[in-house]
């Protein structure tokens, strides 16, 4: 069927709560994706962040088929092998924790406030988070979201949930107060723009918890897993949370979400505290243990590190860089280019045109995130048509 005839389809069938673009995509390859019409695509935003090794990466498609033979799901009464092998090399990659698994970063985000307010004792229930910041659309992720548009329609919110401006360490010391139980804030803002925190932020927000008794949460779900030149983004500022949570790459595209919490703090969740039916399913933990594996083995995270410097460079040196972008942030293959104009949407439409897959957030921002596995050829071939496209629009 064509992609028009599939489009029919699907408005007729689902939610039209999504965005989308005229193109239904049915086969992937690497950093390359083809839609129902025979159209191919150089993909450059990985599924925001998803897909970190690519469509149809072999060691990925081999851990399915393993495990998928072997066990299908058994539910959490029961141990599962590749739960504690997952969670064995988190331990190894990140910090000596404990993993609950679930299916998404929200719901990640969703066990990380609780086990901040349990821990934290009776009469303490406020969580800090920052503006610009974006923990999931779950009704206690979107409290700590504190975007109008997306919190439009759903009021009363979550109550607790207390907003200050990211990089300001002034402005959170003065949020805290006795009920104050913990704070959740993105090593790297992602949705905000690819926002990065001043010298010294993450370390003196460490300290502002440790002062106070509260539960540092680094909501790691897109800077996770290697994306940013390191495994973790916290790796790059030298503070380690009391919490971290994961999503998109961890999956490599399967829907797999974490919570990573250190020993003492883990011990506060207790049979009947908190749950997911279907989180840590041996296959999508099979998968997930395949991704942290090949980026370990294949030191992904390193290559991820030389590939942003040659991102940034190529596009600084585009023609017209200096009328058309503004600024470009970010670290390893997690970059925002700041567009000189207000909207970037033009500039997707044009890409999408051409054959690249990018993404505009904050109007104006394009995301660069491609996988990590991509080639150098193919990431040329892709700036060159994003250069294209900027011109374009």
């Amino acid at each position: 069927m064509t992609n028009q005839e599939l489009i029919a389809r699907h408005q007729s069938a689902l939610v039209g709560n999504y965005g989308k673009q005229p193109a239904v995509l049915i086969r992937g390859e690497g950093s390359h994706l083809w839609d129902a019409d025979g159209k191919e695509y150089l993909d450059l935003f990985a599924g925001f962040g998803g897909t970190i090794l690519g469509h149809a990466h072999p060691a990925l498609v081999a851990a399915v088929t393993r495990q998928a033979q072997a066990l299908w799901c058994v539910g959490n009464q029961f141990y599962s092998e590749p739960q504690i092998r997952l969670a064995e090399r988190l331990k190894r990659l990140a910090f000596d924790g404990r993993a609950f698994f679930c299916h998404s970063g929200a719901e990640a985000n969703e066990a990380a406030i609780k086990l901040a307010r349990i821990s934290a004792g009776e009469g303490r229930f406020k969580i800090i988070s920052m503006h610009k910041g974006f923990h999931g659309r779950t009704l206690g992720a979107l409290s700590a979201t504190p975007t109008p548009e997306y919190q439009k329609g759903f009021y009363p919110l979550t109550p607790g949930f207390i907003h200050v401006p990211y990089s300001d360490l002034a402005a959170l010391e003065a949020a805290i107060d006795d009920e104050t139980a913990g704070v959740i804030v993105e090593p790297i803002q992602g949705e905000g723009g690819i926002n990065m925190p001043d010298d010294g932020y993450l370390k003196g927000v460490r300290a502002l918890c440790d002062q106070h008794n509260l539960t540092l949460i680094f909501d790691e779900v897109w800077t996770g897993c290697g994306r940013t030149g390191k495994y973790f983004g916290q790796q790059h500022y030298g503070v380690t949370p009391d919490v971290m949570t994961l999503g998109k790459a961890l999956g490599g595209g399967m829907p797999t979400g974490c919570m990573f919490a250190r020993p003492e703090k883990a011990a506060f969740f207790k049979p009947g505290t908190h749950g997911c039916t279907l989180g840590g399913n041996p296959v999508c933990a099979a998968v997930s243990a395949a991704v942290l594996e090949t980026l370990e083995n294949d030191k992904l995270h390193d290559r991820a590190a030389r590939l942003g410097t040659i991102v940034v460079g190529r596009i600084k040196g585009f023609k017209n860089a200096a009328t058309k972008i503004k600024q470009i942030r970010g670290k390893g293959l997690f970059l925002g280019v700041e567009l000189a104009a207000a909207d970037g949407a033009p500039v997707v439409q044009a890409a999408l045109a051409r054959g690249l897959i990018v993404n505009a957030t904050q109007k104006n921002v394009l995301r660069i995130a491609p996988a990590l596995t991509i080639d150098e050829p193919t990431l040329s071939k892709a700036l060159d048509i994003l250069e294209q496209a900027i011109d374009a629009a």
